[in-house]
């Protein structure tokens, strides 16, 4: 039977069992196969991964292992550049467009409200979000490890957190988007994008008391849904910045549903 020496580094860690997280171990294997399939064997998915060294050579998924092969892998490289070596994949996850499995719902609103392209619906089957990406190259957000083992998938985040709020913080982190976030650009319930209206346009959409005291409005031209900044936009401010905290997410007020951007 041969063999191999693996070591993963940082959060890549997360899918090992406590004994190999950390530190170099041996892996033992009796048929071909490539370092792709080895790696989803040990429970990594593999759009988790960014770089593989064999014996110091970038290689690419399709690498056949070979007995005696020492082979670090590393996870998403967002805050350095390694264009000079191989990536696993034909551009890097920087284009911030997600698609988000059924049972993320509210971190998909929460980055809508962040100004972040975000498909989302809560039928949403594993195949649909695999194709979805592939098609529209969308990183997929999901608490589900199978579902980042589809072979299609290029670009995705397994969640580790369980609650919303610090799930947005997660995403932000691991994938430095804080420049990015553009607020109340998006609609928070179909992901379209927000357009200056006069108030006369959607005056019949108002209720008595908005059209008294608010004059600047936006809507959605998908689902024609209307935004101002009503009595929940200062606390929906609050929740903004500590989403911008690389350490935010615990004991948050978590605005209504109904929150109001302008």
């Amino acid at each position: 039977m041969a063999s191999v020496r693996f070591r993963f580094y940082e959060e890549l860690n997360d899918f090992l069992p406590p004994a190999q997280r950390k530190v170099e171990f041996e892996h033992r294997f009796d048929r071909r196969t490539s370092i792709k399939d080895m790696i989803e064997s040990l429970g990594v998915p593999h759009p988790e991964v960014d770089l593989i060294l064999v014996d110091g050579r970038s290689v690419g998924f399709s690498h056949i292992v070979r007995d005696g092969e020492r082979i670090s892998v590393y996870p998403v490289f967002e805050r350095l550049d390694i264009t000079p070596l191989v990536r696993l994949r034909p551009q890097p996850l920087r284009n911030p467009r997600f698609v988000v499995d059924s049972n993320l719902g509210r971190l998909a609103r929460y980055l809508r409200l962040l100004g972040f392209d975000c498909l989302y619906r809560n039928d949403y089957r594993d195949a649909e979000v695999a194709e979805i990406s592939r098609q529209q190259r969308r990183i997929v957000l999901t608490r589900d490890r199978r579902l980042l083992q589809h072979r299609v998938i290029e670009h995705g985040l397994f969640v580790r957190s369980t609650r919303p709020a610090q799930q947005v913080s997660e995403v932000l982190q691991r994938l430095d988007l804080y420049r990015q976030v553009r607020p109340f650009t998006r609609c928070s319930h179909c992901n379209g994008v927000l357009v200056p209206v006069s108030k006369a346009s959607v005056n019949a959409l108002l209720e008595p008391r908005t059209r008294q005291y608010h004059e600047v409005f936006r809507q959605c031209p998908d689902c024609g849904r209307v935004y101002w900044q009503g009595s929940h936009y200062a606390r929906t401010l609050r929740l903004i910045e500590q989403f911008m905290q690389p350490s935010s997410g615990t004991g948050l007020v978590v605005a209504d549903d109904r929150t109001q951007g302008g």
